[in-house]
Parts: structure tokens; C-alpha cells; sequence
């Protein structure tokens, strides 16, 4: 079983323990509904690559890790796209959960989800205790504040927004997490791995700014044109795509220049190249990486 294979089946499992006998109905549907089918699954690839590049010595920590990070990240689409916050109708190419379930149950799926991620990392770390407090701190100042996904969202709520903390929590926080956990589950140096998550989340950043500004509605799955309706800040939007792009590539460039010494460095550089590469839009041309 591969990397991807273990991780959803790794998902499965998850869900099926918070959903089953005894949970309302409709609450179980929305979690499911939130999490299957999945994005691009950036996130949880690139923790497992990490983990994958120390060694791995405990394959089912770093699953774990994986999962409750892509878990956080789903919980934040949910309530990203409630009416109070963007009310996005589409999300992933159908309804968004708010649209589905009604807002309620999308507030408590979203809920549900932050919960499972630190019970999911809790049942497994529980095998390796001398991990699980760091693991816990890395996944949990992800999403808290003052630098994480609660944080970049509550940047927009405020009348001038910084540009670099807003990106840096809303977006590269759980990137950076990704990394930072990867190498945590493995046993290795942690904050080494820190730069190359931060690196990669700013430029994924940078490409949702792009498909936000050009891309197509339809292949994205969800509706574009969003940052200029909530005036939020894009670097697409203020400096041009030409210049985002350089940006972007320069991001990836620094994100594998910064990869640590390991044994799976070389894996590690052919992954980040060809995910950056995935989610750059079409029509603007490749990455060049030196």
C-alpha cells in the first residue's frame, strides 16, 4: 500500500469512528460530505514525503499526523464558505456544506472535524508518548492564533490587512505544520523542516491569487473573483500576474533549496516541483527550478 492509499484509508477510518452508532445522522453525512471525495490533498503528501524523507520509523504516527492536518484544513473550507464569512455556494465542484446541510450542521461539521483531527493524532501517538505533546503544539498552532488558519481568517474581519501575516496564517500555517509534523512523526529535527512548509504554503498562496484572478470556475470547483468581492489582498491582483508568477516560482525555488540534508531529499525535491507544478494555473507556463 503507497503513501496515498494509506492516508485515505487512514481518512476512512477516522470518519468512521466519529460517525458511527449513536451519531446524528445528518451531522455524519456533513463530516463525510466535507472530507470525500478530497481536494488535491496537497498537505497530508506533502507531511507523509517529509516523514517518508527522515526514515519514517513509525509509519502509522505520521499517517496519523497527515490526517489530522488535511482534517483541520477540510474544517476550515466548511467554514470559510459559511454565509458569514465568503458564502460561497460551490466548493470542490458541488454544493458547498452550508448549501448541502444548512448553515447549523456546517458550523457543527467544521466543529466536528477540528475535534477528530486531535483524536486521530491522540489514538496514535499514544503508541509513541514522547512524541505526541510536540506533535499536538505543531498541529494545534496551525489553526490557533496568533499565526494560524483562526487568526488569517480573522484578518479580514479587521480594516487594514497585512499582506504577509494574512498569507503566512491563513495559508502557509498548515503547510508549515505539514513539514514541521512530518519530521516530528519521524523522529528528526523538526524546525529544519519549518522554512521548506512556509516556503511552499506562500506559493501555493500565490497560485490561488492567480486562479482567483484568471483561472476557470468550473476546473477549480469553486467561484472566482472572490478576493476582489471581500477585498481581500492578492498579489495577483496588486502586482500583476507576471509578476505573481515570478513570485511563485521563486517560492518553490527557495522550498527545495531548503530541504535539510536527508535521505529522501532527492524524492522530496521531484514531489515539491511536480505538486508546484499541479497547482500553478494553465495557460501562464510551467515552473523553471533550478
Amino acid at each position: 500500500m503507497d503513501h496515498d492509499q494509506r492516508f485515505e484509508a487512514a481518512m476512512h477510518h477516522a470518519l468512521a469512528e466519529a460517525t458511527g452508532p449513536g451519531c446524528p445522522p445528518r451531522l455524519a453525512a456533513a463530516m463525510e460530505y466535507a472530507v470525500f471525495p478530497g481536494g488535491a490533498r496537497v498537505r497530508p503528501r506533502l507531511c507523509l514525503a517529509v516523514a517518508a524523507a527522515c526514515g519514517n520509523d513509525q509509519p502509522a504516527l505520521s499517517t496519523a499526523a497527515a490526517v489530522s492536518i488535511e482534517l483541520l484544513h477540510c474544517a476550515s473550507l466548511v467554514h470559510d464558505d459559511l454565509p458569514c464569512f465568503d458564502d460561497a455556494p460551490m466548493r470542490r465542484g458541488k454544493p458547498s456544506v452550508h448549501v448541502a446541510f444548512g448553515e447549523d450542521l456546517a458550523v457543527l461539521a467544521g466543529d466536528a472535524l477540528i475535534v477528530l483531527a486531535f483524536q486521530t493524532l491522540a489514538r496514535e501517538a499514544a503508541h509513541v508518548p514522547e512524541r505526541l505533546a510536540a506533535l499536538t503544539l505543531t498541529v494545534a498552532n496551525a489553526v490557533g492564533g496568533p499565526h494560524g488558519v483562526v487568526a488569517g481568517q480573522a484578518w479580514e474581519s479587521e480594516a487594514e490587512i497585512a499582506l504577509m501575516d494574512y498569507e503566512r496564517a491563513k495559508t502557509g500555517s498548515l503547510f508549515a505544520a505539514a513539514t514541521v509534523a512530518g519530521a516530528q512523526a519521524a523522529g528528526a529535527a523538526p524546525l529544519t523542516w519549518l522554512d521548506v512548509g512556509a516556503r511552499i504554503g506562500a506559493a501555493f498562496q500565490v497560485a490561488d491569487d492567480i486562479h482567483d484572478l484568471i483561472g476557470d470556475a468550473d476546473k477549480m470547483g469553486k467561484p472566482i473573483g472572490q478576493d476582489a468581492v471581500h477585498h481581500r489582498p492578492s498579489v495577483a491582483r496588486e502586482f500583476g500576474v507576471p509578476a505573481a508568477k515570478k513570485q511563485l516560482e521563486h517560492l518553490v525555488v527557495g522550498a527545495i533549496r531548503s530541504i535539510p540534508p536527508c535521505p529522501g531529499a532527492k524524492q522530496l525535491r521531484q514531489l515539491i516541483l511536480r505538486e508546484a507544478q499541479n497547482f500553478i494555473p494553465r495557460g501562464i507556463g510551467g515552473i523553471r527550478a533550478a
